[in-house]
């Protein structure tokens, strides 16, 4: 089993940051990928970035260039995180960490962004 805890959403105006972080537990050393998903309000649920353990990193087109995915995997420690800069409107969703096995994905209890002026 894996547990993971999302943390650092809130609220920013257009063309701000925010630092999402992800910290999973228990089966770790089964994950392969660890990423990001997103959910806006009558939308389906869209990848917004993943990275492997090997680093092998995949980036919604929309987010290129803004956000960037990092994980670290230090001993005991399996934390993904998103620094999101100029943010748009559009960016605004729940947000839900994801982690990969060989047997299931797991998903976090997911963080509001909102950009809004």
């Amino acid at each position: 089993q894996v547990q993971l805890v999302e943390s650092g959403g809130g609220l920013v105006q257009p063309g701000g940051s925010l630092r999402l972080s992800c910290a999973a537990s228990g089966s770790i050393f089964s994950i392969y990928a660890m990423g990001w998903y997103r959910q806006a309000p009558g939308k389906q649920r869209e990848l917004v970035a993943t990275i492997t353990s090997g680093a092998m990193i995949t980036y919604a087109d929309s987010v290129k260039g803004r956000f960037t995915i990092s994980r670290d995997n230090a001993k005991n420690k399996n934390t993904v995180y998103l620094q999101m800069n100029s943010l748009k409107p559009e960016d605004t969703a729940v947000y839900y960490c994801n982690a990969t096995t060989n047997v299931r994905a797991y998903w976090g209890q997911g963080t509001q962004v909102t950009v809004s002026s």
